[in-house]
């Protein structure tokens, strides 16, 4: 009777421990097939954004140094150049064209500027002498020459000049970083190769 009642118990407690590792392993299953949702992370603040953009613009190598304090003089340059021309010259077209180079690359220049003084290099001067055309004509000063043969000259030695901003401007593209230099070095591309075609079709008419 003894070991009957023993074996009675035994059999009981086999049967629920194969129900409670069912019932767990149901529950297990149930669980793996249920979805998992995610929080959507938070929108960026304003503010984050801000500094994010602030980062980036002064995010900068040795390359765009160098084309904004090699560009600074060069547009300087270009200014002179077209303010004395616009001065001298009678023709519309020689005068318009001036006048654009100048209103296109004085905010150019204080754009380099300020870059060059957030990042702490150092800035050149944004001047040049009028002198700056005294190589024209062998050995004649601007003031020496007149009519054709000055727009002629200017033309001449500015489509040089803007080739040379534009070999520039393509180096800064290669080699520079900072997303704003590389922008105005696109920009100075764009215009000044437009200007070339101007002032060569210019010559050819003059």
């Amino acid at each position: 009777m003894r070991v009957h009642s023993v074996a009675g118990v035994l059999a009981a407690t086999a049967a629920t421990a194969a129900t409670a590792a069912t019932a767990a392993t149901a529950g297990l299953l149930a669980g793996c097939g249920s979805k998992t949702t995610t929080s959507p992370a938070p929108p960026r603040s304003p503010a984050a954004a801000s500094s994010a953009l602030v980062t980036a613009q002064q995010q900068h190598n040795q390359a765009d140094v160098v084309f904004l304090q090699n560009m600074i003089p060069h547009h300087a340059r270009a200014i002179a150049m077209s303010q004395m021309a616009g001065n001298q010259t009678t023709s519309p077209q020689m005068k318009d064209l001036t006048a654009r180079i100048g209103t296109e690359q004085s905010p150019q220049t204080q754009q380099m500027s300020d870059l060059l003084t957030g990042w702490g290099a150092p800035t050149p001067a944004a001047t040049a002498s009028m002198g700056a055309m005294g190589g024209m004509g062998h050995g004649q000063t601007p003031g020496m020459m007149s009519g054709a043969g000055f727009d002629r000259m200017f033309l001449q030695m500015m489509i040089v000049h803007h080739q040379d901003a534009v070999t520039t401007s393509q180096t800064e593209l290669s080699q520079g970083s900072n997303p704003a230099t590389r922008n105005l070095a696109q920009q100075i591309i764009t215009a000044q190769q437009a200007e070339i075609s101007e002032m060569q079709a210019l010559l050819r008419v003059i």
